[in-house]
């Protein structure tokens, strides 16, 4: 903030105006404030969280010396200290984005605490399951009532929750349910879209949906899982999609859950998928047609398949060919190997095929655009695949040795041109 100190000194001497002296000044104190603003929401949300937990500790220790109507009053507190916060925070509060979270937060845990309480005192029948979709949806409304990005997080949190361990846990029931309460979120999501796209809070929305799509989507794996490699590589090919349109990848790479997520999820899986005991266990398999149809695995794969290619099509039906990013068509072209691999060995070669060139493509892409980062993403990629190989071949040691001081070399060389290219532009 030396700068400020200096603004009389350069006014006097002529270097800037009066009015280029008072955006600077306006400019530092908004970057101030905003800063203050933010450690202000972040201690006030803990403050609530560390107060109710405190409260509990505290009730907890002489909980059972207490008489059931005690227990009842006591258990009613949080959740109407909970709602007086809120109305307070609506009535006089309503613009005070710390105040809107931190109120919600502490409602939010209020409720799924008298819920337990009340469980607990009168022996209420239920388990986990129930008592998890019911807090959701009691809270999921305080999303909109009080604008809380921080409530639907923790809703989100808790649907992902309630999903798993319904449709893998216990029950191995597919919770159905789940894609009708992630939708419950979304207008809130738009709105954080629309009016503060740049946000802390759009970032996190922006890692933890799909993240809860990913981890949901493996309790629709019943009898034919094998067909569940197209439903994710589909799903992580529409997450590195909606990665690539121009709201989010216009954003720092970090911030850009999808993305990552997208790009990772399909290198993992096609490395997964390179060795040979896959496609042999799924020659062997011989899905038949009735049971292939019938099965929750088939409708997962097919409506990804039609989520992402529907994407593609929008994002490249006018573009060339040399636009298209290699990351983007791999879903459909393992759509092909797959069912090619149901009949014939080469698949496995394909796929391997794959990966060498999504390697050699990121690499030239990472040269082109002169960015280190994409660059040694299609040297890991490559590094990766040899490893791999080091573990499925029966090349000898020395081979093996001589292919990974190649990488290392091919990592130095090409790091070493990149940055050299770099000065000779500056």
């Amino acid at each position: 903030m030396n700068i400020l100190k200096d603004i009389p000194d350069l006014i006097t001497a002529g270097v800037i105006t009066q009015e280029t002296a008072d955006r600077i000044q306006d400019y530092y104190k908004s970057k101030a404030g905003s800063f203050t603003n933010r450690l202000f929401i972040v201690f006030g949300i803990l403050g609530s969280l560390l107060l109710g937990l405190g409260i509990i500790l505290i009730l907890a220790h002489n909980w059972d010396e207490l008489s059931k109507e005690t227990k009842t009053i006591i258990a009613f507190l949080p959740l109407l200290s909970g709602q007086v916060f809120c109305g307070y925070t609506l009535l006089k509060k309503q613009d005070s984005v710390a105040w809107r979270e931190s109120s919600s937060s502490f409602l939010f845990f209020a409720v799924g605490a008298i819920m337990a309480l009340i469980g607990q005192i009168y022996n209420i029948p239920g388990d986990i399951s129930t008592f998890l979709l019911t807090w959701m949806l009691l809270c999921l409304p305080l999303v909109y009532l009080m604008n809380s990005s921080i409530t639907s997080l923790l809703y989100i949190v808790g649907i992902t929750y309630y999903a798993f361990y319904t449709g893998w846990g216990l029950y191995s029931i597919i919770p159905y349910q789940y894609w009708v309460l992630i939708s419950g979120v979304f207008p809130h999501y738009y709105n954080l879209y629309k009016k503060r796209p740049e946000s802390n809070f759009m970032i996190f929305h922006n890692w933890l949906i799909p993240i809860s799509v990913s981890i949901v989507l493996i309790t629709v794996i019943k009898e034919t899982e094998e067909l569940m490699f197209i439903a994710y590589m589909s799903l992580f090919g529409f997450f590195y999609l909606v990665g690539n349109l121009d709201f989010f990848a216009r954003k720092k790479l970090r911030n850009n859950g999808y993305t990552i997520l997208g790009s990772l999820g399909t290198i993992s899986l096609l490395l997964f998928l390179s060795f040979d005991w896959f496609w042999e266990d799924l020659k062997i398999e011989k899905l038949s047609f009735n049971e292939v149809i019938a099965a929750s695995e088939f409708y997962a794969s097919v409506i990804t398949s039609l989520l992402a290619g529907g994407l593609f099509y929008i994002q490249h039906k006018n573009k060339n060919l040399t636009d298209i990013k290699p990351l983007s068509v791999v879903f459909i072209l393992f759509i092909i190997t797959f069912i090619i691999g149901l009949f014939s060995p080469i698949a496995v070669i394909l796929i391997n095929i794959f990966v060498l060139a999504i390697g050699i493509l990121t690499i030239s892409d990472g040269a082109k655009q002169n960015n280190l980062s994409i660059l040694n993403f299609g040297l890991l990629i490559i590094t990766a695949q040899v490893a791999y190989r080091f573990f499925d071949g029966d090349l000898s040691f020395v081979i093996r040795g001589l292919l990974f001081m190649s990488l290392g070399i091919g990592f130095f060389a090409s790091n070493y041109w990149l940055l050299k290219k770099r000065k000779k532009n500056e």
